[in-house]
């Protein structure tokens, strides 16, 4: 083992980094955006391990010992957490900030690991002294840790579902495959709105909502080396064009990700909604990126996006017909 790394040195600016990207010049310091931060460096450092799960376990187990608590038990309100698509960028940061100081690293994965939970241990004791109890902030932790994981599995695993079962066995092009996982996308994100929210839904607008959740699709292909660009939208329909959803894509890939998501317990169509988006950007980026890419970026950027907002849009209009 090596011990030529100046631990405390290290503590101090990973510290320092984590509240300065959680801190706006006039609102102070976000202690939920720090809190999902926290969440994204605790899964980059379980990923390095084999079992990242069951390393993740261990170090709530090892967490809660060290603070002398348990995470606050029960149902959470719905209000408690961010939405899915802010858990997913925030989380993200924290695990890009973890990578750089990764990179300097010169011990062994768990001394890096228990630097971060000395760290979190004690951030989050000192949030208790300003009156914020240590045991509701740990259970927003593990809440928010444990989403961020199962987005970076989701992505992996639905894609490597796609690519076995779909591409192997079955001949899909990577088209096929982008399209699929965007359109699955596209229509969780219907199915997780309620029916008047949905039928509100008028020609070829384009809702926040469904901004927010491509956001995911395109930040984690432009992660991955995907050229970043204004070209996700170019040729998508206009309004006096039929909606156009790949049904037959959606029917063969739904199944796949409705047994994933029963296998890892994410029951929240949004959250679904998300993970698909996820898996999408990380498909487009197997296919476009690299220097000899086997689909140009900028086919397969806008076929992702029409994929998920064409049969979002599909769904959205089935909702409308039937509340009339």
């Amino acid at each position: 083992m090596f011990v030529l790394t100046n631990k405390p040195e290290m503590g101090a600016r990973l510290y320092a980094g984590l509240i300065e990207l959680a801190t706006d010049p006039e609102r102070g310091t976000d202690a939920m955006q720090l809190i999902q931060l926290m969440a994204g460096v605790l899964v980059e450092t379980y990923l390095v391990f084999e079992q990242p799960d069951e390393t993740m376990e261990a170090s709530f187990d090892r967490l809660s010992r060290m603070l002398c608590c348990e995470p606050v038990s029960g149902p959470l309100a719905a209000s408690a957490l961010p939405p899915a698509h802010i858990i997913d960028c925030e989380t993200e940061r924290g695990r890009a900030a973890a990578r750089e100081f990764f990179e300097e690293w010169l011990d062994c994965a768990f001394e890096f690991h228990d630097l971060i939970l000395v760290i979190v241990h004690n951030i989050i004791v000192s949030w208790e002294e300003d009156g914020q109890p240590r045991a509701e902030t740990l259970r927003l932790l593990v809440e928010c840790t444990k989403r961020c994981m199962a987005f970076e599995i989701a992505a992996q695993e639905l894609c490597d579902i796609v690519i076995e079962k779909k591409v192997a066995s079955e001949g899909w092009s990577m088209g096929d495959c982008i399209a699929a996982l965007s359109a699955v996308s596209g229509r969780r994100l219907a199915l997780s709105l309620d029916t008047d929210s949905c039928s509100t839904f008028r020609g070829a607008d384009i809702p926040e909502i469904l901004d927010q959740v491509s956001y995911v699709m395109t930040q984690e292909a432009i992660r991955l080396g995907v050229p970043a660009g204004s070209d996700w939208r170019f040729g998508l329909p206009a309004n006096d064009i039929p909606i156009n959803a790949p049904v037959n894509l959606i029917s063969g890939m739904e199944p796949y990700c409705t047994s994933f998501f029963q296998a890892i317990g994410q029951e929240c169509p949004y959250e679904q909604a998300v993970s698909c988006a996820k898996a999408a950007g990380r498909m487009v980026a197997v296919a476009a990126g690299g220097a000899l890419p086997e689909l140009e970026p900028a086919i397969a950027k806008p076929l992702a996006m029409a994929a998920m907002t064409e049969t979002y849009k599909s769904v959205c209009i089935e909702y409308a017909i039937a509340s009339y």
